[in-house]
């Protein structure tokens, strides 16, 4: 099962508003990277990495329940930025490609406060996701 189909951004937004601190968030962020769907083999390859990463990542767009709809599958080495994949991919899922281009990551990591807790370096590895995550869509509607 998709995580997307399991968990809403609202739902993450909510549960960070019910955890006490941010030891139980990075709890709760590494239990959602657990439940991303497991990524093929043979998708974990020079294509899907994204490099600028501090971490070993790989992200692919897949189409989505529906035609027109796009979703995404992704593993990561570390279990905080596999849990922080899992909320981007939870605002990106089973959307079209015009939406996920048009969805700005900045005001749901602000409304959770993750750039208040992760490095300098880790938002530049943020934003390459963010970025290789909408060039994959918008090469993935071409496909659709």
């Amino acid at each position: 099962m998709s995580l997307a189909k399991e968990v809403t951004v609202e739902r993450i937004v909510e549960t960070f508003e019910l955890l006490p601190d941010w030891e139980n968030r990075y709890q709760f962020l590494d239990e959602l990277g657990t439940r991303l769907d497991q990524m093929s083999e043979n998708d974990k390859n020079d294509e899907s990495r994204v490099i600028e990463c501090m971490s070993i990542l790989h992200i692919m767009a897949k189409p989505g329940d529906a035609p027109g709809l796009i979703d995404f599958d992704a593993d990561c080495n570390t279990s905080t930025i596999k849990g922080v994949v899992a909320v981007i991919i939870a605002m990106f899922a089973n959307k079209t490609n015009e939406e996920i281009q048009n969805t700005d990551i900045d005001e749901v990591f602000k409304t959770l406060q993750l750039f208040e807790h992760l490095s300098p370096n880790r938002h530049v590895g943020v934003y390459a996701i963010v970025r290789k995550m909408k060039k994959q869509a918008a090469e993935l509607k071409g496909t659709l």
